[in-house]
């Protein structure tokens, strides 16, 4: 029996009172419940899902993480502890292949891997806990509150108290359209979240769109299209982005995922970092170049074979789209779409439609109770502090992978998730109990601090 199937089976004691309660266990949690386990921490960790699952949609076999295997889920915070990538190799009996193999990126599938092993592997790990509320309890004071959770379970409702809350429930799919009306009878409408569960569908189609501008549209625009024959269907591509941007990968660009660069980008007024974030898309959410260079390719050979290379084309926003049979091909999926550049209004038929167009965090109802205590800017969005707590006193409750609008690039970047928790853990223990990088960068990001020298 696995350590987390044990504990998913013991019932929380109703008085007793956990030191970090975490809602939500994607990889950044997880990594949290790992640096967690060896400090003597009273740490539980709830998830609705049945167990660790990581974009299971778009886990082709080919892909790899667009990080090294260092950003794995402890490395960077402790490279001695029992999770780290290459433990877990070693046990499986492939450290030496991956070696042999000399790339520092692993596959996607042996990422996802490597996150359920240590999922089985951590304690305080619950699976089908659904968390529905968070309430403060009544006669705790601002300096030591304490939290009654309540999630919904198979069997039916538990209780959890802790000192900490840690909100890692990620981001969900964002579409600009409404789905569901499009999907169904003669037509395939999804995000891409859900794509490899319904390629098959798509290939049936005579025509297929693709919408998006990242490394998730480019992918399953490249499956498609190296799945299709003379009599498969067409495949389209559209993004509102400029062009098909690549990522960037150089290593001075990369030094924006450091201590030094969050320090500036945090401490910037927020219309100001609203607009960096939108001018630095393409640093983390572009395409991989080799990619881009096997779809140029993959166009070429069919163009020499005579086959189809469908339509193409960068700076097309999608303004809506809906059930409307073309009369020339029977597609039955209208799509309205305007050119940026010219502002240029057009019409494009489709029987499938991808819509690769990103997560979004959505806020969770389950801390209305505490709603009062949430710190929130003028949109309503969290206003995180730079240790990643949203309470009002900072120190109570933190986020993960919440931040990017106050912390920039470096939210979602799986890199940071091992820093990130080192702060958080060195709010809730009160001591840095895993060192913490000040300063990496060779630039500088900013103006200089004023030098003040002493009269002579």
């Amino acid at each position: 029996m696995s350590a987390s199937a044990h504990h998913a089976r013991r019932p929380p004691h109703p008085e007793h009172v956990h030191d970090l309660l975490g809602v939500g266990i994607g990889p950044f949690n997880l990594g949290l419940a790992c640096l967690s386990e060896p400090l003597g921490l009273d740490a539980v960790f709830l998830d609705a899902r049945d167990g660790f699952a990581w974009h299971h949609g778009l886990m082709f076999d080919d892909a790899t993480i667009q990080v090294p295997f260092l950003a794995d889920l402890v490395t960077l915070a402790d490279p001695t502890s029992p999770y780290s990538f290459l433990a877990y190799l070693k046990e499986i009996g492939r450290l030496y292949p991956f070696y042999i193999r000399e790339d520092f990126q692993p596959l996607r599938a042996e990422y996802d891997a490597y996150c359920r092993w240590a999922a089985d592997r951590v304690r305080g790990v619950r699976w089908g806990r659904e968390v529905v509320d968070v309430r403060r309890e009544e006669g705790n004071d601002d300096e030591s509150p304490v939290y009654r959770v309540t999630a919904i379970t198979s069997e039916g409702t538990e209780t959890y108290r802790a000192r900490h809350l840690v909100l890692g429930i990620g981001t969900t799919p964002w579409t600009p359209i409404e789905v569901d009306p499009l999907d169904g009878g003669d037509t395939v409408a999804l995000h891409a979240s859900d794509y490899l569960h319904r390629r098959e569908d798509l290939l049936s189609l005579g025509s297929v769109t693709v919408v998006g501008s990242g490394q998730s549209a480019a992918e399953i625009y490249h499956d498609l299209l190296s799945a299709t024959g003379a009599a498969g269907p067409r495949i389209d591509w559209v993004t509102r982005s400029p062009r098909f941007f690549p990522m960037e990968y150089t290593k001075l660009t990369l030094e924006m995922t450091s201590p030094e660069y969050i320090d500036h980008f945090h401490a910037l007024p927020p219309d100001r970092r609203d607009r960096m974030l939108r001018e630095q898309r393409s640093l983390y959410k572009g395409i991989d170049a080799e990619l881009i260079n096997q779809i140029h390719d993959l166009l070429y050979r069919r163009s020499v074979q005579g086959l189809g290379t469908g339509l193409l084309a960068a700076a097309t926003a999608l303004d809506g789209a809906r059930r409307e049979a073309d009369p020339a091909t029977g597609a039955a999926l209208r799509l309205d779409l305007h050119c940026t550049d010219t502002g240029r209004p057009w019409t494009h038929h489709t029987e499938g439609l991808v819509l690769a167009t990103g997560y979004s965090p959505t806020p969770p109802r389950f801390l209305d109770g505490i709603a009062d205590e949430i710190d929130r800017d003028e949109r309503g969005r969290y206003r995180v502090a730079r240790d990643h707590t949203v309470d009002r006193a900072h120190s109570f409750i933190h986020v993960q992978n919440a931040e990017e609008h106050t912390h920039g690039l470096t939210a979602p970047d799986l890199g940071m998730g091992a820093m990130r928790n080192s702060i958080i853990l060195r709010g809730i223990c009160g001591r840095e109990v895993y060192p913490i990088e000040s300063s990496i960068a060779f630039q500088q990001f900013g103006a200089p601090a004023a030098r003040h020298q002493e009269a002579r």
